[in-house]
């Protein structure tokens, strides 16, 4: 099963953490400033944490170098 899920990035956070907008909304607070790849790869491991999946199950399909993203997960 697929899910796409819509997130609001925000690097450079001085709090980071996950919070949920909605169904499959979330804004996602990260430390790592929006610099080759770091703030995206951050997102994934705490995005896939909050869920309770490995990293490897989430995707960027589009807004890789947007604050607005959207993820593929697979379950």
């Amino acid at each position: 099963m697929v899910r796409m899920l819509t997130v609001k990035a925000q690097p450079r956070a001085k709090a980071p953490g996950v919070e949920e907008l909605g169904p499959d909304r979330f804004r996602v607070r990260v430390r790592a400033a929006p610099d080759k790849g770091r703030a995206n790869a951050e997102i994934i491991e705490r995005l896939a944490a909050h869920l309770g999946v490995p990293p490897s199950r989430l995707t960027i399909v589009r807004g890789a170098t947007s604050s607005q993203k959207l993820f593929r997960l697979e379950t």
